[in-house]
């Protein structure tokens, strides 16, 4: 149907016939003359449809609207002095055209194809036209480009690429898991996976040595803007390897997808460890295109004449004190701006937000009474504060005070406008936590098949495992960990977390068996391939490089999913939906 496409002819094709094809981008009758732009996944170019050169495709062209399907025989010329056009790629040549065949119809368009201010509901309905737009294709090429990048590299390090299996069991976190009943086995259920886990282990175990998959997994769970109920992730694991083989591997694959994606990033990635990134950021996924890190206090606020202050920073191992420096935030937030910030982090579980500003004549603000001279002197020095200097402070259990600072610390980024665009700052965050102490009991912070670099700690949460996560910008990218590969430490985590060797046995007891038959070392990490290319193309939602994705209420407006069936369906998988109340 075609001998070229679009946006691939140039001034060297001129006097050339060519056939072309696609879909009319726009019409123009200039008295008699009529002009149609046709688009096709390369771009756009002008045709000229002149009653002089074709009579036939004038009159065609004469029932042509947007969107309709064309098929094009024509020669290319050059346009005439003054009419070209510098702000298309073929905007120095054009089409006349022979012959016009309307190949298909479109009815009336629900929007205008290129219209960006689109309601997104009614874009994501009628996503296939979205997909028409030349900014959307280019996305897909990119991310096309980045994992055919991924597996090349890969595959040269003698990666063998297995596909794991969707119909599986229920997962730890069952409770997020999306189940599928079993026809065959009355009130049984398979789980779509959250990771394929458990059988990339299985295959270390099997000897594969190296896999690796472009893994679909889902996950019931609250939708933000980067986050899906179904999403993409390149899962790699290696026997006899541990972290720093892990990390040079990853570093070469992120470097070969963000290379075919047209960006250059440089390897090796910095590293930070767990504590100190929750200390400094607030988060385990800190972003460190702008600094605004935090600093300890609590030892001077031991020392202040307020009881709610001082018996905070008593108890030094639960609690923290946490102050954010604004380097002169004096001269740019006013006092009723500084008081509003309150309302903020307040929103986050903080009781209230302290600040201090810096003036000739010292330390100003409502709390500076509660302080000695020594002490606004010693806050002074610790924050290397500067006249015009701002500096926030926030105060209660420690988990608390990280989490709305960590919050405060971006948000005060994005309302001082210092984040700077089109920069990728890549940090390892490694040493994570073993287990977390949750609702009287305790849980794996990561999962429970990643390796403990010891058990012997009195406090569970100073158990640290080797574990890493890699950030960008401000989000986890990347994740994994070095696996438990013997069945005692495995059985002695499962009992840490209360996991009964009944419960053990039916949940993962094939991997715990596998265990006992020769297991190698092995680790290995995902990497959220939806999330890479949300930041490589600078997208606001994940949505934008998933072809058909949901919306945050988790529905396809597209398809009408999730549905209900019919009766006969529900009766033979032996499922009778009860009607509950709702508030």
């Amino acid at each position: 149907m075609r001998t070229d496409y679009c946006a691939e002819l140039d001034e060297s094709s001129i006097g050339k016939s060519i056939e072309v094809a696609g879909w009319a981008d726009g019409y123009r009758d200039h008295g008699g003359v009529i002009f149609i732009d046709l688009r096709d996944k390369t771009g756009l170019i002008q045709l000229v449809c002149d009653p002089a050169d074709s009579e036939s495709a004038h009159k065609v062209a004469n029932e042509v609207r947007d969107e309709f399907v064309l098929i094009v025989k024509g020669r290319v010329r050059a346009r005439g002095e003054g009419l070209e056009n510098p702000n298309l790629k073929t905007g120095k040549i054009e089409i006349v055209v022979d012959e016009l065949i309307i190949e298909n119809r479109s009815a009336p368009l629900p929007f205008v194809i290129n219209d960006e201010k689109v309601n997104e509901e009614i874009r994501l309905k009628h996503r296939y036209l979205e997909l028409r737009k030349p900014k959307v294709y280019n996305t897909f090429k990119l991310r096309s480009k980045a994992t055919i990048a991924a597996r090349n590299i890969l595959d040269k390090n003698g990666f063998l690429e297995v596909e794991t299996p969707i119909l599986t069991k229920s997962t730890p976190e069952g409770a997020r898991d999306y189940l599928v009943p079993s026809r065959v086995h009355s009130g049984e259920f398979y789980a779509l996976p959250q990771s394929p886990q458990l059988f990339k282990q299985l295959l270390m175990i099997g000897g594969f040595d190296k896999y690796f998959q472009i893994a679909k997994c889902f996950r019931d769970e609250d939708l933000r803007a980067d986050r899906q109920p179904e999403f993409t992730q390149i899962d790699i694991e290696m026997s006899f390897a541990g972290q720093e083989e892990v990390i040079s591997m990853s570093e070469e694959i992120v470097q070969a997808i963000f290379s075919a994606c047209g960006k250059e990033v440089t390897i090796p990635f910095n590293r930070i460890k767990y504590r100190e990134s929750m200390e400094k950021y607030g988060s385990d996924k800190p972003d460190l295109r702008y600094d605004l890190g935090m600093v300890d206090m609590i030892d001077i606020f031991a020392n202040c004449k307020n009881e709610i202050f001082s018996k905070i920073a008593s108890d030094k191992k639960n609690n923290r004190v946490k102050a954010l420096k604004v380097p002169n935030g004096d001269n740019i937030f006013s006092k009723r701006q500084m008081k509003g910030f309150e309302d903020y982090v307040r929103k986050f579980g903080a009781s209230g937000l302290g600040y201090f500003q810096m003036k000739e004549e010292g330390l100003k603000g409502p709390l500076t009474k509660f302080f000695s001279e020594a002490d606004l002197e010693e806050i002074i020095k610790v924050s290397d504060l500067k006249v015009g200097d701002v500096i926030f402070f926030g105060a209660g259990e420690k988990k608390l005070v990280w989490d709305y600072m960590g919050r405060f610390r971006i948000y005060l980024a994005e309302l001082m406008e210092i984040i700077p665009k089109d920069v990728f700052e890549f940090v390892w965050v490694t040493d994570f936590p073993m287990f977390e102490k949750v609702d009287g009991g305790v849980k794996a912070l990561h999962h429970p098949f990643t390796m403990p670099k010891e058990m012997n700690k009195e406090d569970v949460e100073d158990i640290e495992s080797i574990a890493y996560d890699l950030t960008l910008n401000g989000f986890e990218v990347g994740g994994g960990g070095v696996r438990i590969h013997k069945s005692d430490i495995q059985k002695e985590v499962f009992k840490l977390l209360g996991i009964s060797d009944k419960e053990a046995d039916e949940k993962f007891g094939f991997l715990v068996d596998a265990l006992e038959f020769g297991a190698p070392p092995h680790a290995g990490i995902a990497f959220g391939l939806d999330r890479l290319m949300m930041l490589i193309t600078g997208s606001s939602s994940i949505r934008e490089v998933i072809a058909f994705p949901k919306t945050q209420r988790a529905q396809c407006l597209l398809a009408k999913a999730p549905s209900t069936v019919d009766n006969d369906q529900l009766k033979d998988l032996s499922i009778r939906i009860r009607e509950t109340k709702r508030d």
